[in-house]
């Protein structure tokens, strides 16, 4: 376990953001040399990486996720490891979540699985939505496609060790969505010559966040930028954006806040004569965990004798894992990293090396539950 808390402390010195993580792919592909797993894959659309460990007679294929992405936000906890990128931290656990996945590397290399295949994926560019969707559209996915897939979160607020659970709904879905007006700047002594596009602005700003309620369920529209034109007193501004980020705990609810949203944006534009522009970044899937895997992963923590907890309704934020649960039965579960940890992105995160091993053993034991059902 030491050399597991060792290279979490490695990669934690080191973080690269989404679609930057070349040298902690590096880092990974040579802690897994000596571990000979059958089947190797790089470059999974950039830096993703899969190890397959093959079982000695056919069977299913059950894939375990991590996240290989850091974000750009200052690491600001003073320790022997503390980040040395500049404005860079691994603050929300995936050195962590990493450490684990290769300890389950090691106990594979050691007992190989009885039967079919485990994948071990290192994904690139959770925070940004994007990862997931590039390791699945990549031709050599099918050949890791899983029949299961699992994925664990370290939750901050959650006393230590403890396995927060949910069927169903575990993470909303979320997009980001940028709507831009175009119009005609004018001089601002003569803004009737132009088309400013402020009052359109003005009454989305309004309207906007009202959507949600007219969705059956659980949604969300934040906004979260706007602006007009240019500081430039003598012009009346021909151009202007609204940013803002929709989250939903059920797909079909999300499509629907997502058809209104641009509804409306396109209304008011006609009505302002106004050209509209519609961009979305960032769009992660409702996480789904199917509710027959759910006694799998409770039987793995009572054989621990870890503490677990049903959380009443969703996670609000969004989690990347959540596009896999479309392709295959998927199960998300949640690890608390204590009361007084702080929150993931805060500056003084840091992951508790505790819950390495506790990690492994959960993964290990979900396996050995599917193995003793074939």
């Amino acid at each position: 376990m030491n050399s597991l808390i060792q290279l979490r402390h490695t990669l934690h010195q080191f973080p690269e953001v989404a679609l930057e993580e070349y040298k902690t792919a590096d880092r990974i592909l040579d802690f897994f040399e000596p571990l000979q797993p059958d089947v190797t894959y790089e470059k999974l659309e950039g830096t993703g990486l899969a190890f397959v460990f093959k079982g000695k007679k056919p069977g299913k294929r059950l894939l375990f996720r991590c996240e290989l992405d850091a974000l750009p936000i200052a690491d600001l906890k003073e320790n022997k490891y503390q980040s040395q990128v500049p404005g860079k931290g691994h603050l929300c656990g995936h050195d962590g979540h990493m450490a684990i996945i290769c300890g389950v590397g090691e106990k594979l290399a050691q007992n190989r699985p009885e039967t079919g295949e485990v994948v071990l994926l290192f994904q690139p560019a959770e925070e940004t939505g994007d990862g997931a969707k590039a390791v699945i559209a990549d031709p050599r996915f099918e050949q890791i496609r899983p029949d299961y897939a699992f994925a664990l979160h370290n939750l901050p607020g959650y006393p230590l060790h403890q396995i927060v659970m949910r069927s169903g709904t575990f993470a909303a879905g979320s997009t980001g969505i940028t709507i831009t007006l175009k119009g005609k700047t004018s001089h601002s002594a003569h803004p009737d010559a132009g088309i400013n596009p402020a009052q359109a602005l003005a009454q989305l700003m309004q309207q906007l966040p009202q959507l949600p309620k007219e969705i059956p369920g659980f949604s969300l529209l934040t906004l979260i930028h706007a602006e007009l034109g240019s500081l430039a007193f003598g012009t009346s501004a021909g151009k202007g954006s609204l940013s803002m980020t929709l989250r939903a705990f059920d797909q079909k609810d999300l499509d629907l806040l997502i058809e209104k949203t641009q509804a409306l944006a396109k209304k008011m534009a006609n009505r302002e004569r106004l050209k509209l522009e519609v961009e979305f970044v960032e769009k992660f899937a409702v996480s789904h965990n199917d509710p027959e895997l759910y006694s799998l992963v409770k039987a793995a923590a009572d054989k621990l004798a870890l503490s677990t907890v049903d959380k009443s309704e969703p996670f609000n934020w969004s989690e990347d894992f959540g596009l896999f649960s479309q392709h295959c039965p998927s199960f998300l579960f949640g690890l608390g990293a204590g009361e007084k940890c702080p929150q993931l992105h805060e500056g003084t995160y840091d992951f508790p090396d505790e819950l390495i091993e506790t990690g492994v053993e959960m993964f290990w034991g979900i396996l050995s539950s599917l193995q003793s059902q074939e």
